[in-house]
């Protein structure tokens, strides 16, 4: 494993960090190290070190991957965004029949109501013709309001 030994500061420098954060990292353990005369030196591997990561990626087809993928993700987006108008429009559509119809139902209403009373009408002349037993004119309404009627009492 080819690496060399250094100080804090010079390995700070050669990861492009700062000295605190050389320290913390040989506190977690992730860089090792060693005392030597009330100094600590750190050790650090080739491909720990910028000039190590730059010689072990190749950064022109990493650039072209995240090119590749930065484009994909664009065309991602715009087909998003066109789902997205075609769900207003449609939504807004909706809205705009639903507006329609809530102003329909007055007149619906009121065509079913002149409907009912139509057929009502039609149906009286039908029960007239009809004889009325004893039992229908012993039933005769009471006059007065419900309430005295189901309380008991009576004006008269």
């Amino acid at each position: 494993m080819a690496g060399r030994w250094l100080d804090v500061g010079e390995a700070a420098h050669e990861l492009g960090i700062s000295t605190d954060a050389v320290r913390k990292r040989i506190a977690r353990g992730s860089l090792r190290s060693d005392r030597e005369d009330g100094h600590v030196r750190v050790w650090l591997d080739v491909g720990g070190t910028e000039a190590g990561r730059e010689a072990q990626v190749d950064g022109e087809a990493l650039v072209e991957v995240l090119q590749d993928h930065i484009t994909d993700l664009r065309v991602q987006l715009e087909a998003e965004r066109e789902a997205r108008r075609r769900a207003d429009t449609i939504i807004a559509q909706l809205t705009q029949a639903n507006a329609a119809l809530a102003a329909k139902v007055p007149e619906l209403e009121a065509a079913q109501s002149h409907e009912e009373s139509a057929e009502g009408a039609a149906e009286e002349p039908e029960r007239a013709e009809e004889p009325h037993s004893a039992t229908v004119e012993a039933q005769e309404p009471i006059q007065g309001s419900w309430w005295r009627r189901v309380f008991g009492r009576r004006t008269q």
